[in-house]
């Protein structure tokens, strides 16, 4: 399932570890940071489509958006 980081997301992320004045480590311990709880539960949430990682996730925590698969209903 792919993970999609839209363009203002890749820029904070940027932005962050420029401020954290770490690198490339600074860049990952934000990915991290923002993707922890995403990596354990995705797995288990079934029909998930895609996630969508926008700049609010990065800079306010909030969940990304998922996009589910549509389920064939059967007659």
């Amino acid at each position: 399932m792919p993970v999609d980081f839209v363009c203002d997301a890749l820029k904070a992320i940027a932005r962050e570890a420029v401020k954290r004045k770490s690198g490339a480590r600074g860049l990952r311990a934000i990915m991290e940071d923002c993707m922890i709880e995403i990596m354990y539960d995705l797995p288990s949430i079934e029909n998930v489509k895609e996630c969508v990682v926008s700049e609010d996730v990065i800079l306010h925590k909030e969940d990304p958006i998922l996009l589910y698969e549509q389920t064939k209903i059967q007659a």
